[in-house]
């Protein structure tokens, strides 16, 4: 009996009952071929290909099981740094969507039995950080690569020099504060003198006011102390008040400047701390696509961003084809233009805000920017790569 033909219905059924995942156990990785049922398994056994393909691995066998390791190995973890980065994430969840590829490595053919002990063996090699939950195991992509790491160690040198300006303002503050406090207490605290007489002969005399009938010159005297000291109290009153309001408006100065101080001090951290968001995807700026899922079609081409969907994805417009496609926000990356062209901040404290690149810095992975909209128009500023990108 001949082949069906193409377009025959049997074909058409052969090839409908081909597309998507089959069973593992009807796979042969050795022949890369997938039988789709017992019997056809056992025919492609009894085939002389698969009869070759065993002679061949029956020769050394090591080298093709630790070929085919080394390759489920690399692919896998090529998938959880790309799609999980860093984060932790079930290993279940990985594994599902690496054998989504029809033409993925088989696990049956590696040297793990299951993927539980090749997580074990994640963990024990040092690929990644592993640990049991009831909920199963769980793995953590561990970054080694030396541009990763350096940038690490930049980041927590800068912080470390940001906690150093906050200690040493913080210090400042308080040692404005402390001053503050020991001028007040000069200030309110009364000074208190022992009571002298200069000679033992003069005499302590008080005007209790009952005594009316009183001689003239006597009258006169008292009349004269009492104005006397009248006087006397009113000038210590004055000069009490003068230094109860001049230490009043020293204190206030005092205050004023401390409030001013403070508030300079939030001012500069508010605007040492960028304002960064998960998302970052905006209309009208130019990316590029690295994912190989589409194809060699759309790899590595630029696309714009026609319309952004729930924060992490946008319809994108293929600059070469013209064709429409909506990807995530983890397919695509941000385009740096050449020096002169206009570009857009998508991440950080000016965000949305639209400038013109003015140069780039390739050691620190930051581009100069002069600013051309907002309220701070004309201020040149450095921004990573990751937080800017090419206008449409």
């Amino acid at each position: 009996m001949g082949k069906a033909d193409f377009l025959s219905p049997k074909a058409i059924s052969n090839r409908i009952k081909s597309k998507g995942l089959q069973k593992l156990r009807w796979y042969c990785q050795m022949c890369q071929k997938q039988c789709r049922d017992e019997n056809g398994f056992k025919c492609h056994c009894m085939s002389e290909s698969h009869q070759r393909q065993l002679l061949l691995a029956s020769e050394n066998p090591n080298k093709f099981m630790d070929f085919f390791s080394n390759e489920f190995k690399n692919e896998f973890l090529e998938l959880l740094s790309r799609r999980f980065g860093t984060k932790r994430v079930h290993n279940n969840i990985v594994y599902n969507e690496y054998i989504s590829d029809r033409e993925h490595v088989h696990m049956n053919s590696t040297q793990w039995e299951t993927l539980t002990d090749f997580t074990k063996w994640l963990g024990r090699e040092g690929f990644c950080k592993v640990d049991e939950t009831p909920k199963g195991w769980y793995v953590q992509y561990i970054d080694r690569d030396p541009e990763t790491i350096r940038r690490q160690e930049e980041q927590a040198k800068k912080k470390k020099q940001d906690l150093d300006d906050e200690e040493r303002a913080a210090k400042f503050i308080e040692d404005q504060v402390r001053r503050g406090r020991d001028g007040k207490e000069e200030d309110e605290n009364p000074v208190f003198t022992e009571l002298k007489r200069e000679s033992e002969e003069e005499k302590v005399a008080f005007n209790l006011g009952a005594s009316s009938s009183a001689a003239g010159p006597s009258t006169s005297s008292s009349v004269l102390r009492a104005s006397a000291l009248k006087t006397a109290a009113a000038s210590s009153s004055t000069k009490r008040k003068d230094t109860s309001s001049s230490s009043d408006s020293r204190e206030k100065k005092r205050k004023s400047a401390l409030e001013e101080i403070m508030e300079m001090e939030e001012k500069k951290k508010q605007q040492q701390q960028p304002v960064r968001t998960d998302n970052w995807l905006q209309p009208s700026i130019v990316v590029k696509v690295v994912t190989k899922r589409l194809g060699e079609k759309y790899y590595k081409k630029k696309a714009v961003v026609m319309e952004v969907r729930d924060k992490y994805a946008a319809v994108v417009k293929m600059i070469d084809s013209g064709d429409k496609l909506k990807l995530d926000q983890n397919h695509v990356e941000t385009v740096i233009p050449a020096p002169g062209k206009q570009v857009l901040i998508v991440n950080g404290s000016h965000r949305d805000t639209q400038a013109t690149l003015e140069g780039i810095d390739e050691k620190s992975f930051c581009a100069t920017l002069t600013l051309i909209s907002g309220q701070q128009k004309g201020k040149r500023v450095n921004v990573a790569y990751e937080d800017f990108s090419k206008l449409a």
